[in-house]
């Protein structure tokens, strides 16, 4: 490592376990993701191959594409775990001296178990002088409830602080009686907590009993009740709860009712439709692209590639292949997993 070589010395080498250490078993059964266990995996191999990829002169960024962009987070950890016991010094840091840009913030991101990662997010959208409510939105709306419990904890531990407090610290009002955190709190009750202070400022004038009803039954009802209430508020108003939305709010509290809405209906899609708007037109949304890429390209990035086609009738990998370049487009196109 060009920051270590003293240290560590030119030569060093990373021993390698018994042939017993393999990790040889079976993919996930329903792995909807571009992103399975590789097998025949040996972290000590990958650590060595890694290690030997960034020490002297350059960085063979292909190596750590090979090798990353193919495991598991589960398998990257125990790269880590590797890297530290034998090197002495932590991947994660060595990764961050080497790289830069988006490739770095890509690799960054797959090495972080989910929690950490939507943790690490958060906190750099929340941080400094402005609040990036998309990806409040992005992670929030589409989280399980247990997925937000874990977040919130992995923040805690993390930051030192808590999620609500550095967000919210401001709010009052309606805007905190309607949303009542605790951990029995559901996690669409969570997101609207966390959206900016703003819109408190913006809607507590306007809003009545009937955004409140509104609230309510959006933000505590299970997926199965509220896709049955979509279908009757259609029936009954000869609308589409979306366009009623649209109609009667705007700015971040529209986009978090959508999203939660759109991700109640279908996940897939939301995420289509965010990918593909952070990358039409002119110039790129790089931090939707590639959270959205590492969060979801063990999860259910091939659902996410079928909708993308089926609504912009170009595949997700062109898409990228035109709107990015450099090691940072080769890395998103093996997460993307392929043309097809």
């Amino acid at each position: 490592l060009n920051s270590t070589n003293t240290q560590l010395g030119a030569n060093a080498s990373i021993p390698a376990k018994p042939a017993q250490t393999r990790d040889t078993s079976p993919l996930r059964l329903g792995n909807r993701g571009t992103v399975t266990e590789a097998s025949g995996f040996n972290p000590e191999e990958d650590a060595q191959k890694i290690y030997n990829a960034m020490k002297g002169a350059g960085t063979n960024e292909a190596t750590i594409i090979e090798i990353l962009a193919h495991r598991t987070i589960a398998q990257r950890q125990k790269i880590k775990e590797a890297f530290k016991q034998s090197v002495g010094k932590e991947l994660l840091d060595c990764l961050k001296s080497e790289l830069t840009g988006n490739f770095e913030m890509i690799v960054v991101g797959l090495m972080m178990p989910a929690p950490v990662y939507d943790a690490y997010e958060l906190k750099n959208a929340i941080k400094g002088a402005g609040t990036e409510e998309a990806c409040l939105i992005d992670i929030l709306a589409s989280r399980s409830k247990a997925e937000i419990k874990e977040i919130i904890a992995t923040y805690k531990k993390e930051h030192g602080k808590s999620l609500e407090d550095d967000v919210c610290g401001d709010t009052s009002g309606m805007f905190q009686r309607v949303l009542v955190i605790k951990g029995n709190c559901s996690d669409k009750m969570l997101l609207l907590f966390l959206i900016q202070q703003d819109i408190y400022e913006a809607g507590e004038a306007h809003w009545g009993t009937d955004e409140v009803k509104f609230l309510t039954v959006l933000c505590v009802r299970n997926r199965n009740h509220l896709l049955r209430v979509f279908q009757e508020y259609q029936k009954i108003s000869g609308r589409d709860i979306e366009d009623s939305i649209k109609r009667e709010m705007s700015g971040c509290l529209e986009d978090a009712f959508l999203a939660i809405v759109k991700c109640m209906k279908n996940k897939p899609a939301f995420f289509a439709e965010r990918l593909y708007k952070s990358m039409k037109g002119l110039g790129t949304t790089d931090s939707v692209l590639i959270r959205i890429m590492v969060a979801r390209a063990e999860i259910d990035m091939l659902d996410i590639k079928a909708e993308f086609l089926k609504m912009y009738g170009k595949t997700l990998h062109s898409f990228i292949k035109g709107d990015t370049s450099g090691d940072y487009r080769k890395i998103l196109l093996e997460l993307c997993g392929g043309e097809k």
